[in-house]
């Protein structure tokens, strides 16, 4: 695959950048390995983000009824419209085009305007299950339908959890590729969870399936890397809002008791708190980090 891919770059005049964590993966069994652990069907909808040179998405158009492939660099998409000109319809070039299995659009997933473009893409695809937005706290039966594979740049990892983590419509599965020590904090485990390990494991359930060595990218990165799977099942509807409201205020100190946190947040009084820590059998002294997803939803519940 790295000859290839530097032959790709030396034909479009192309220079991985850096900023943009323009890193490509060179090796074609964690390729495959990536593709098995999606476990697509015949059916499958699925999300790509960060398609880079498209050996990635080509493999996903073979076993996929549909991709969306998600690319903010003006460059490597003009590539990928000519890697993949075999699944193309024929029509006018644009910001986006659609071909038989592949649509590619130029955008940030972290804008607003993503989010549209999936819905409407989710619309036109799933004739039989439309997917309706509900707000916040969704059924997932209601606005799932898809699933997202991702080489993620390593410095949005967060963020873009967060946003699909939380949105109208969830994905059924993600397989993602994210720098490992993000990875371990996401399966973490008392006394060492965080905001994002507790968001994440309130969603879905994550697994590190293996790791990736720097080596396997061109040009090598500076940091490990790791394949996550995440399984989102549903939660019963609860005010996420007031969850993650209560959530931030625990941790806007890690090293400050719990309590003192919830009451400088303005989530409650600390002589209520200090009766509810009691109700539930919580020390007083209790920090943020040492709380699993569970006791986070029996706070919730009490307060």
């Amino acid at each position: 695959m790295l000859k290839q891919i530097k032959e790709i770059c030396e034909k479009y005049s192309l220079r991985p950048w850096r900023r943009r964590g323009q890193n490509f993966l060179i090796s074609q069994k964690i390729l495959e390995k990536i593709i098995e652990i999606a476990d697509l069907k015949k059916d499958d909808l699925v999300l790509e983000v960060g398609p880079g040179l498209g050996f990635l998405t080509e493999e996903l158009a073979k076993r996929a009824k549909k991709v969306l492939a998600i690319e903010i660099d003006k460059n490597l998409v003009g590539i990928l419209e000519e890697r993949l000109k075999n699944y193309q319809n024929t029509k006018p070039r644009s910001e986006s085009y659609s071909t038989t299995g592949v649509e590619i659009i130029k955008e940030d997933i972290l804008s607003a305007e993503t989010e549209k473009i999936i819905f409407n893409w989710l619309k036109e695809n799933l004739k039989d299950k439309t997917p309706t937005p509900k707000g916040r706290g969704s059924d997932l039966q209601s606005v799932g339908g898809y699933k997202i594979v991702a080489n993620l740049p390593y410095n949005i990892t967060s963020r873009f959890l967060r946003i699909f983590l939380s949105s109208k419509f969830k994905p059924e599965s993600m397989v993602l590729m994210i720098q490992k020590e993000v990875g371990e904090r996401i399966i973490a485990k008392p006394p060492q969870m965080s905001k994002l390990s507790v968001m994440v494991q309130f969603y879905t359930q994550p697994k590190i399936v293996f790791k990736v060595k720097k080596e396997n990218f061109w040009p090598k990165p500076k940091v490990e890397s790791a394949i996550l799977r995440l399984i989102l099942f549903e939660r019963e509807k609860i005010d996420e809002d007031k969850f993650f409201k209560i959530l931030r205020a625990g941790f806007l100190s890690p090293r400050k008791y719990l309590l003192n946190n919830l009451e400088k947040g303005g989530v409650i009084k600390k002589e209520e708190g200090e009766k509810i820590f009691n109700q539930l059998g919580f020390s007083p002294k209790i920090r943020a980090q040492e709380l699993s997803v569970e006791d986070w939803r029996k706070i919730y519940f009490t307060i």
